[in-house]
């Protein structure tokens, strides 16, 4: 393993947190300039074995001498300024490309930021640039390769190269877990933060739908659709959740945001003491996934927990109507984002575009999706009304009615499968049936190492109802700071090593 890149002797950047960095920085033994530079050097070090980052901000360097001046002037904007950062290439940036991993996309930047990306301006952030993803989120092909892209290519898994990163956030996860960023932002429908934060053994959050702002953010289905942080533990994410959240008169499901919901999100190492935690064992991701939440239960009841054993009731039902529900969703919402970009104006011109490149078919060849989207119900159709109404409610049922059940906090569950082998002719073999009543719900879902199976990363994943991001954040970081699962990546070329 490459050895850590530091600006100084103290720094090293896979253990460091933002707390941590401030203080260097406070002290003046560390400058914003400096830790910018050692992740950009870092990148250039590492990135070509993951692939994980579409291009950088020319105005990096220029970002952090302004921070270094605010710190200077006592005029700092908070923990996250002078800390890089990495986002997702389907957030908006006003003056670097954002293609969802298209190349239908490529040439003129969007018009303005995103909600979220001027949210971190605001907290004086800088941007690194911008992280591979699965292309259009993965939801372009009906047997995709995660972390593929026509802009980026693919994108490696930084545990083992020939293995998948997961997606569709796999650029952000991969390049958190190569200590490339501090933090990176990635963006879920159903998995693609948890998945591959999961994945690549980084913690990662998915908020309650209407926490962060989805304008500029390009879509699938606003029923589901939120971003959110990653990072390599939980005071970061954290952190990065406090500054993107905030309500948006462009995205009306942040005007239901609480008044108490919590501006800052205090950790406490102690939460897991008294609390009842569901376990939902699924067999399906294996014995070795099952050893590892065995062994996560039993330091749950170590830190004080009580683990019950707990089966979510309707997946069935809800895995049986999503899809539909999406067909109809993103046909909708990506014809209302196409309509602020130069490019394809609309979903046919899109499919279109598709069958005109030949470099958007060298890794999959199909956009199946595309198509039974552009010919599914329109978003009037009663079939479909009624088809998500029920869909939704069951999805919040499933949690709420098993956290009454068995008097709950939270409940607990397997993340991820170990990494598969990326194979652009196969596809992906992605079992991740843990993410689906969260972010069908719209509620939370907090990822955070807890073990391997061989080389490769394993998550747990915590979730409860609506607006319980704090109290997730404090359950993961306690069960962060018990069982210190992490390890860095060491970049093996293939299962042999």
């Amino acid at each position: 393993m490459a050895a850590p890149v530091s600006a100084t002797p103290r720094l090293d950047l896979d253990r460091s947190s933002i707390p941590e960095l401030q203080r260097l920085m406070n002290r003046g033994e560390l400058t914003a300039v400096g830790l910018t530079n050692a992740y950009l050097g870092r990148i250039r070090a590492l990135d070509r074995k993951i692939n994980s980052i579409i291009l950088l901000d020319p105005t990096a360097l220029d970002q952090a001498k302004a921070s270094d001046q605010r710190r200077r002037a006592h005029k700092l904007r908070g923990p996250l300024d002078g800390i890089p950062v990495l986002l997702k290439d389907n957030v908006d940036t006003a003056h670097l490309q954002t293609t969802a991993g298209s190349r239908a996309l490529l040439g003129t930047p969007p018009a303005k930021d995103a909600t979220l990306m001027a949210n971190l301006r605001r907290a004086g952030a800088v941007l690194l640039g911008k992280a591979n993803l699965s292309e259009w989120a993965n939801f372009r092909a009906a047997k995709p390769t995660s972390g593929w892209s026509g802009v980026g290519g693919q994108t490696s898994n930084p545990y083992v190269l020939d293995h998948n990163p997961c997606g569709s956030s796999a650029g952000s996860g991969a390049a958190i877990a190569a200590s490339l960023a501090q933090v990176a932002i990635g963006s879920e429908t159903d998995g693609s933060i948890v998945c591959p934060s999961g994945m690549t053994g980084v913690a990662g959050h998915k908020p309650t739908l209407g926490l962060v702002s989805r304008t500029g953010v390009v879509p699938i289905s606003a029923e589901q659709d939120t971003a959110g942080p990653m990072a390599r533990n939980i005071t970061d994410v954290a952190l990065t959740l406090a500054a993107l959240q905030g309500r948006d008169p462009s995205d009306p499901a942040t005007l239901e945001i609480p008044r108490n919901q919590p501006r800052e999100y205090r950790l406490d190492p102690h939460s897991l003491r008294g609390k009842r935690i569901g376990l939902w064992r699924l067999p399906v991701l294996g014995p070795d996934v099952d050893k590892i939440m065995t062994q996560s239960a039993a330091a749950m009841r170590a830190q004080g927990a009580q683990v019950v054993e707990v089966t979510l009731p309707y997946q069935d039902r809800i895995h049986e109507l999503e899809f539909p529900a999406l067909l109809t969703e993103f046909h909708r919402d990506i014809d209302k984002y196409l309509s602020t970009r130069n490019g394809p104006r609309d979903l046919a011109a899109l499919i279109a575009y598709n069958r005109s490149d030949p470099l958007e078919q060298t890794c999959f060849a199909g956009q199946e999706l595309f198509e039974q989207a552009l010919a599914a119900p329109p978003p009037t159709d009663p079939g479909y009304l009624a088809g998500r109404h029920e869909l939704t409610d069951l999805a919040k049922r499933s949690i709420d009615e098993t956290m009454a059940r068995f008097h709950l906090d939270a409940i607990a569950a397997a993340t991820n499968p170990p990494a598969w082998k990326t194979d652009c002719a196969i596809g992906d073999n992605d079992i991740i049936p843990s993410s689906t009543p969260a972010a069908v719900a719209g509620y939370p879902a907090v990822t955070v190492p807890a073990g391997f199976v061989g080389p490769l990363p394993v998550g747990i994943s915590f979730m409860a109802s609506r607006w319980s991001d704090g109290r997730l954040l404090s359950f993961a970081s306690a069960f962060e700071q018990a069982t210190r699962a992490r390890k860095a990546p060491r970049f093996l070329p293939s299962m042999g090593g």
